[in-house]
C-alpha cells in the first residue's frame, strides 16, 4: 500500500550504516515511522532535523509495517531558531511531546495544525506564551481540557489565581489562597491578563506539564520537554 501526506518530523534514530528510521506527525495519518534510505547522508539530515515540513509519501506491505518514507522538504522549521537555544528547546520540546503522546497510525488534524502553528511563531517574541497556550490545546485535543473560564467554587471569573491539580479547574485568589500550597499558580496570561513574563511562562510549564503527565502520557515527561522546564526556571 502507499500514501501521500504533509508530514512534520518528530524524530529520527540511526539504522543500519546508511539508513534512518523517522518518526512523522502526518495531517491525515497521524504519527507514523517508515525507514529513510539515506538518511544519514549529508543530503537527507536536515530534512530528519525535528519540526522539519516535508511532503513524505510511504510506501509498506501493510500498514502496521514499518514501511519505506521518500521525504522532500517543505520548510525548515529549526533553521529560524538554529542561534536561539531557548527556542530551539521549545521546537525540540514540541516534537518530543507529541511523539510521546499519539498512538501511531490515528489522525489527530488539529494537533498536526496546531503544532504547524507553533512552529511559524517560535522566532517571535512571544514565543515561549505561544509554547504554554499551544500544550494547553494539546491537552484539550486529546481529551483533557483545563477549565480556566470561571471558578470551580464561585462560578465567578474575577481574580482567578489557581488550579485544581487534581481536576484542572480554576480558582479564584480568595477561595484558593488556604489551599495555595497544594494548588497550581494560573499564568494570567493564560487568562487574557497580559502577556507572560519569564515567572508566569515557567508556571505555565509546570501547569500543563502536570496534567500531561498525569493525563496523557501516564509516564514522566520527555527528557527534551523536562529540559525546557528547566531552562526557563533556571532564568526566572
Amino acid at each position: 500500500m502507499e500514501w501521500r501526506d504533509q508530514g512534520i518530523v518528530l524524530s529520527a534514530r540511526p539504522h543500519g550504516e546508511t539508513a534512518a528510521v523517522a518518526v512523522m506527525l502526518t495531517r491525515g495519518h497521524g504519527r507514523s515511522a517508515g525507514l529513510v534510505p539515506g538518511g544519514r547522508s549529508s543530503r537527507l539530515r536536515a530534512t530528519l532535523e525535528p519540526g522539519t515540513l516535508t511532503d513524505a509519501r510511504w510506501r509498506g506491505r501493510l500498514p502496521d509495517h514499518l514501511g519505506h518514507f521518500t521525504l522532500e522538504t517543505v520548510h525548515a522549521y529549526a533553521a529560524a531558531v538554529l542561534d536561539e537555544a531557548p527556542r530551539l528547546a521549545a521546537l525540540t520540546a514540541a516534537c518530543a511531546l507529541v511523539d510521546a503522546a499519539l498512538p501511531e497510525h490515528e489522525p489527530h488534524p488539529a494537533v498536526f495544525d496546531g503544532l504547524l502553528v507553533l512552529l511559524g511563531l517560535l522566532p517571535s517574541p512571544a514565543w515561549a506564551e505561544s509554547y504554554v497556550r499551544w500544550e494547553v490545546g494539546l491537552l484539550a485535543e486529546l481529551g483533557f481540557g483545563l477549565d480556566l473560564d470561571r471558578c470551580a467554587v464561585t462560578g465567578g471569573n474575577d481574580y482567578l489565581a489557581y488550579v485544581s491539580p487534581r481536576t484542572g479547574r480554576a480558582v479564584t485568589a480568595a477561595v484558593g489562597e488556604p489551599y495555595r500550597d497544594r494548588l497550581l499558580p494560573l499564568p494570567g496570561f493564560l487568562i487574557g491578563r497580559g502577556g507572560g513574563g519569564t515567572l508566569e511562562t515557567a508556571d505555565g510549564l509546570r501547569l500543563t506539564g502536570h496534567f500531561l503527565e498525569r493525563h496523557v502520557l501516564n509516564a514522566p515527561l520527555p527528557p527534551a520537554r523536562r529540559r525546557l522546564a528547566d531552562r526557563l526556571t533556571a532564568s526566572r
